[in-house]
């Protein structure tokens, strides 16, 4: 286990990344031993450094919620981060929302489900059942990933760690949230679909199935896995359960248009 001064060490280091937009090296290779419990800590630290500077948290993401990129991550279970008032982007219908390309580094967009609850979650014990009784509504969301600790290591080019990408608030980086609403059991959740433009090509294609069967799934793991830490799901709160496509990298001018059929469009640009 880390010590709390490295905790706080690789916390700063990711903060001055984020502002800086130059990436730093794998935590995981200056600390060999460092555990998922160790980059959930730093993530944490992180986050409050940016409370501190007088950010609010609205929700959590889910990551790695796909058994190949589990497989690919050398883990059993998906990962998570937090979300913060500073990442939500809101798209207004029929209109191609701009977002600031130089707050990021590497960008990368997935398409999503966000579950907007209506009660607190708190685990060890939530269920599926309890997930659709504690939801408002789903919305159509895209997730902006990015990285401030490199995806390849400078040196040996040797893929980063799920350590890593956990200490980088699972890599998330902004939000964007439609218009379009649902009731969690008035729609076929498995069967939600979403067509992927970039630039006008179809770039992606995909079934909410492809979040563990069921997108509620996640949001009922992530309450129970956030119990041991003291903190559970808010009302009030954006959860994202996960990509259903891969992520696309993106850079300033490209845009995309996400269709999500009933549950409409999202159109954005990065400028």
């Amino acid at each position: 286990m880390l010590s709390d001064a490295h905790i706080a060490q690789l916390a700063a280091e990711l903060h001055a990344s984020e502002r800086s937009r130059q990436q730093v090296e794998h935590f995981s290779k200056r600390f060999p031993g460092m555990s998922i419990e160790d980059g959930y800590r730093v993530s944490r630290a992180w986050v409050a450094l940016q409370l501190a500077e007088g950010r609010s948290v609205i929700g959590h993401k889910i990551g790695l919620t796909s058994r190949a990129m589990q497989l690919s991550s050398q883990i059993s279970e998906p990962d998570y981060g937090t979300l913060l008032d500073s990442m939500l982007y809101q798209a207004t219908p029929g209109q191609v929302l701009e977002l600031p390309a130089e707050r990021f580094i590497a960008p990368r967009v997935e398409v999503e489900l966000a579950f907007v609850l209506k009660r607190d979650l708190r685990g060890p014990q939530v269920d599926v059942e309890q997930v659709l009784d504690a939801t408002d509504y789903l919305t159509p969301a895209i997730e902006i990933i990015d990285a401030r600790i490199e995806q390849f290591d400078r040196h040996s080019r040797a893929m980063r760690k799920v350590q890593d990408t956990i200490s980088d608030n699972a890599a998330n980086a902004a939000i964007v949230v439609g218009a379009g609403r649902s009731g969690a059991r008035a729609i076929d959740r498995p069967w939600v679909g979403a067509i992927l433009r970039q630039n006008g090509v179809v770039e992606e294609t995909g079934l909410a199935a492809g979040v563990q069967g069921d997108p509620a799934v996640g949001i009922a793991w992530l309450a129970n896995k956030l119990a041991p830490w003291g903190e559970h799901l808010k009302a009030g709160h954006i959860v994202l359960a996960g990509s259903f496509t891969r992520p696309v990298a993106a850079r300033a001018g490209d845009v995309f248009d996400a269709d999500y059929g009933p549950l409409g469009r999202l159109q954005f640009k990065f400028v």
